[in-house]
């Protein structure tokens, strides 16, 4: 029985290895492109960010804006505990940052290529780089491939773990799956606003923001960082991956408002300026800024507000005030495009879940072909989230494949 993968990324290395387990049957991993890992080997800085630190299958799905009720069962299999497991006991230790990603103690994403391509040839996968499928068919053994040199395999199953790719797509839907939407997800605002942009490089911890798309409407907390043609940070990315459809269909204009200081309200932040200006009223608002920002961003907002820096808080009246806790609160900005978000693009969209069979990941339509990672309809926030549907999908599609033996 040959079982053939198609995509060297993580998900259809990990899943040849699961198919290729224990059993002395021919797996064959074909890749595209000359390199198998090349998403894993740039993710994180090079460093690599292999999954996340979250081990409760219903919290961990809430991290994915699409396939989040799919992956409740795959991950009560194979969650972030079981991949921190499968490294350890192939010798690569993880490590927790401060915001739940997860990362080799070596700081090094070449540990973690090492490691599963290691695993692959241990396991006796056959792996085949620089081929590129042009067909795929179903025929009553099983199927056959057409690669671009002319060849023609055989395989009694496959798995298309092919990510965001066309090729991908296309082989799925010539197999008559159903594509959802594509549009891309994980990226960074463009916002024309040029006095925004010369303070490029500033950060704030804890941001709060509300995008507006005609009438829908999406909310996002973290961290933010001004860029040099918009904002980025992790508010930003999750909240491009929670509307990436409808940013995609309003080719990406919409209404972003931003909140510069978290959790406080408009009423707190006026009854703070307030009390400045009582116990305090002979300081420079502009010589003093207030709730941690900095003194360059301080000045922005007093420019929107139309506030001089050079007054004291107490020649500023109730007013300018009000319209300066606005700004901090509500501060209005016109989205007019998209970034990216470094090279960790992914793909929104692909295959129609309902097609697949979350228990195996086999299709509903064509038996023995199995789905497994980013071809999927299935997308998360950046994290490590992308990689452990990569790994979940995968280990499920292979130990299946194996099992038809």
């Amino acid at each position: 029985m040959t079982r053939i993968i198609i995509g060297g990324g993580a998900a259809g290395v990990f899943g040849a290895i699961a198919a290729s387990a224990n059993t002395s049957e021919e797996t064959i991993l074909l890749e595209s492109s000359g390199k198998l890992l090349a998403k894993i080997e740039i993710s994180g800085g090079g460093r690599c960010n292999v999954t996340h630190h979250c081990f409760d299958p219903k919290e961990l799905a809430k991290a994915y804006p699409r396939g989040n009720r799919a992956l409740l069962g795959p991950f009560s299999r194979f969650q972030p505990q079981h991949t921190v497991d499968w490294f350890q006991s192939r010798g690569v230790a993880l490590k927790i940052e401060s915001d739940g990603r997860m990362f080799p103690t070596t700081d090094n994403s070449q540990t973690i290529i090492d490691a599963l391509l290691g695993e692959a040839k241990r396991s006796g996968v056959k792996i085949r780089t620089n081929t590129k499928v042009r067909t795929l068919d179903r025929t009553e053994s099983g199927f056959s491939l057409a690669l671009s040199s002319g060849e023609l395999l055989q395989c009694d199953s496959v798995l298309l773990a092919t990510g965001g790719s066309r090729n991908g797509y296309e082989l799925a839907k010539a197999l008559g799956h159903t594509i959802t939407p594509l549009a891309p997800s994980l990226f960074t605002f463009e916002i024309p606003d040029r006095q925004l942009h010369e303070l490029s490089g500033t950060s704030f911890v804890d941001g709060t923001l509300r995008l507006e798309i005609g009438e829908t409407k999406f909310i996002s907390r973290g961290a933010l960082l001004i860029t040099h043609w918009g904002l980025s940070g992790p508010a930003i990315l999750k909240l491009s991956a929670f509307a990436a459809r409808e940013l995609a269909a309003s080719n990406y204009r919409a209404t972003l408002t931003v909140n510069w200081i978290g959790g406080k309200t408009e009423a707190e932040t006026l009854e703070h300026i307030k009390s400045i200006r009582q116990n305090t009223p002979g300081q420079q608002i502009g010589a003093h800024p207030q709730f941690g920002l900095t003194r360059k961003f301080w000045s922005y907002l007093l420019e929107r507000a139309d506030i001089d820096p050079a007054l004291t808080f107490h020649n500023i009246g109730n007013r300018p005030i009000q319209i300066l806790a606005e700004a901090l609160c509500r501060t209005k900005m016109s989205v007019e495009g998209k970034g990216v978000f470094k090279d960790e693009f992914v793909t929104c969209g692909g295959v129609a879940l309902e097609e697949v069979d979350f228990r195996t990941m086999e299709s509903r339509i064509v038996p023995a072909c199995y789905f497994a990672g980013e071809i999927l309809d299935i997308d998360g926030i950046t994290g490590g989230f992308n990689f452990q549907n990569a790994w979940t999908t995968g280990w499920i599609a292979g130990n299946a494949m194996a099992n038809r033996s």
